[in-house]
């Protein structure tokens, strides 16, 4: 199963929409979203085309709609934690959060094979323990290029794409 990590979007619509149109065109239907989202409206902008599910954070930039995201999880169908999200994907455990302190706690427990997390904008994968951390980089374009990344399940692999090259 292929994942896509995306993270720091800081409601630029144009770029995620961008990279949602890409992942589409891989039969990728899930996305990892690390936080700093930007807004409601943005993300409802972003995923109008996207029938696959979401499932994500929000950053220490999304103050304004925490409170709406019980709500907003209701509507759409989308779930979005606050500040940290545990799943299972095809048997493997991930945990989801914005900052990467946080991340290492996750990864330092023990009890995650993967934590994707955010905030630094910057790409970055290293493994603590038996657990692989990722950060995705920004889809914003804010500090670095945007960029992406595909996890893979099955070969346990990650791949950074950088937008401009898609």
């Amino acid at each position: 199963m292929k994942i896509a990590i995306v993270s720091d979007t800081h409601g630029n619509v144009k770029n995620f929409k961008k990279a949602i149109d890409w992942i589409k065109s891989q039969n990728i239907n899930t996305i990892l979203h690390c936080g700093d989202i930007g807004s409601l409206e943005s993300l409802r902008e972003s995923l109008v085309n996207f029938n696959g599910k979401l499932f994500g954070v929000l950053g220490n930039m999304d103050k304004d709609f925490r409170v709406l995201v019980d709500e907003y999880n209701k509507i759409t169908g989308v779930k979005i934690g606050l500040d940290i999200l545990e799943i299972e994907l095809d048997t493997k455990k991930i945990a989801i959060t914005h900052l990467p302190d946080t991340a290492k706690e996750l990864a330092e427990s023990g009890k995650f094979q993967m934590v994707f997390y955010g905030h630094t904008h910057k790409p970055w994968e290293e493994r603590v323990e038996n657990c692989r951390m990722l950060n995705p980089g920004e889809l914003a374009g804010q500090l670095y290029k945007p960029t992406f990344a595909i996890y893979d399940t099955e070969t346990d692999s990650a791949e950074l794409k950088v937008l401009e090259r898609l």
